[in-house]
């Protein structure tokens, strides 16, 4: 279906279906939350879900660039109106629009959410918050000002797993930490030729509002829309910026970080396109109460990550040595590593490990108990665990994701009728982003050490300022 015959198929034209405006006003903003999705496709169906299933909820506009995930969504809710063009959406929809739900590629995150605010709507933004740095401290301020519940989307912050790491690290199970290693092996980078040339848009596809503020750039075919925009740099934020968020959250919100003081990247040359397959970004942060006075952090992506280092040799490893990063380690010795740490050994595949005076914590990416490992075995924490459940009310693990991931989106909708808060707000949100964000910006210098003045809000090297914002284009 293009967007000719959906329009003509859906009676929207340009300002959406007409609905009666019984359904619209809806009760009492108290007492019912109306929710406007901004990106309907992919992340923002899975969105969109799970807010509308908030008995609390009435979804009254749906919009997106692409028709076939407009009319998905429209079938969903069918009392909705549709737009195409999220400023038509908040413009025409100003006063029967309560909360507005931001779930596009990453460089329209700001736009959409910056002008929603500017409305006074509370907004939950995906993560990460945005994709240029001076976006993130905007959105920050503009919410703060405003007095707006905000929340970034990282579902996992109201998992059980990661709340019970975040109580046994501040409550000093191994010490003050010195070292976080953290690790995905997903590959949102692309280290192939630039594109060439370009084809036919998709009919269903508006592709001027797809590109929204960012550069005018030729379609190319299965390059950007729906699902590889990730990997570009003027889209999206690579692996850091997808999995990172989720994996550094609870580090990050345990050990009550700021933003760092400097950022080094390992990676290959930047060809100002595409994000680098493999990186390792350390990170150096202010020490802070659950921190040794020198704090590090070490983030592996990419396939074969994380490069094997002894904080990260697990009970059940025998005779492993560490390994450093080695681009030319021989296929034979990436086998031989792989073999030997298989089995009872085996880091799991994604997550962070804690390295503190007492001992380290192991926390699986996800869904799995947090584990303490002192000289090299396995210590029983059941009773720590216990205290803390009992203390703080956290309750039983679930192992579900369907019934624990609309948690984090239903604290929002609480939050917007007064009958919660949220615990990841945009004050929040800003400074975890601001942090992925300087690890972006230091793999276009790899080797180089950039120095970070927080204050200031930019680097000691000059170079390195042209990337914390980006020229907006007007469409």
């Amino acid at each position: 279906m293009n967007k000719r015959e959906f329009i003509k198929k859906s009676s929207v034209g340009a300002l959406g279906i007409m609905v009666a405006p019984s359904l619209l006003k809806g009760a009492p903003f108290k007492e019912r939350l109306r929710t406007a999705h901004i990106g309907v496709g992919n992340m923002g169906a899975a969105d969109l879900s799970a807010i509308s299933s908030h008995g609390s909820v009435d979804v009254v506009a749906l919009c997106d660039v692409d028709a076939v995930n407009l009319s998905a969504a429209r079938k969903l809710h069918p009392t909705a109106r549709v737009f195409f063009d999220y400023r038509t959406m908040l413009k025409e929809m100003a006063d029967q629009i309560d909360a507005v739900i931001v779930s596009t590629p990453d460089h329209t995150h700001a736009p959409a959410s910056m002008m929603a605010m500017e409305m006074n709507k509370p907004v939950y933004c995906q993560k990460p918050l945005t994709h240029y740095v001076s976006e993130s401290r905007a959105m920050k301020k503009m919410a703060a000002e405003k007095g707006l519940v905000t929340q970034m989307g990282i579902q996992v912050h109201s998992f059980y797993d990661y709340k019970l790491a975040t109580l046994l690290i501040q409550s000093g199970i191994i010490g003050k930490v010195h070292t976080v290693h953290a690790w995905s092996p997903k590959n949102w980078g692309y280290d192939g030729p630039l594109p060439q040339g370009e084809d036919k848009v998709p009919a269903q596809l508006d592709w001027n509002l797809w590109l929204g503020t960012s550069a005018e750039r030729p379609y190319k075919e299965g390059m950007y829309h729906p699902g590889n925009w990730r990997k570009l740099m003027d889209y999206g934020c690579g692996t850091l910026g997808d999995m990172g968020v989720h994996i550094f959250d609870t580090p990050y919100n345990a050990l009550e970080l700021d933003v760092p003081m400097t950022i080094k990247t390992e990676c290959r040359p930047s060809n100002g396109f595409g994000y680098p397959e493999n990186n390792v970004v350390t990170y150096e942060f202010p020490s802070t109460p659950y921190t040794s006075k020198t704090f590090k952090w070490v983030w592996y992506d990419g396939p074969g990550a994380p490069d094997m280092h002894e904080d990260l040799i697990l009970p059940g490893a025998k005779n492993m040595a560490a390994k450093k990063s080695n681009k030319e380690e021989s296929v034979e010795d990436k086998i031989s590593l792989d073999a030997k740490v298989a089995g009872e050994g085996e880091l799991p595949e994604q997550g962070a490990m804690f390295v503190g005076e007492k001992g380290r914590l192991l926390l699986p990416h996800f869904m799995q108990l947090p584990k303490k490992i002192v000289r090299g075995k396995y210590v029983d924490i059941s009773k720590e665990i216990a205290k803390l459940n009992e203390k703080h009310n956290l309750g039983e693990p679930i192992r579900n994701y369907e019934s624990e991931g609309p948690k984090h989106y239903h604290q929002f909708v609480d939050a917007c009728l007064g009958k919660a808060e949220t615990t990841a707000p945009f004050e929040y949100g800003a400074r975890l982003t601001e942090t992925i964000l300087l690890g972006t910006i230091a793999g276009r210098f790899p080797g180089e050490t950039l120095h970070w003045d927080a204050q200031a809000a930019k680097f000691k090297e000059e170079k390195a300022n042209a990337y914390l914002s980006g020229d907006y284009r007007d469409f």
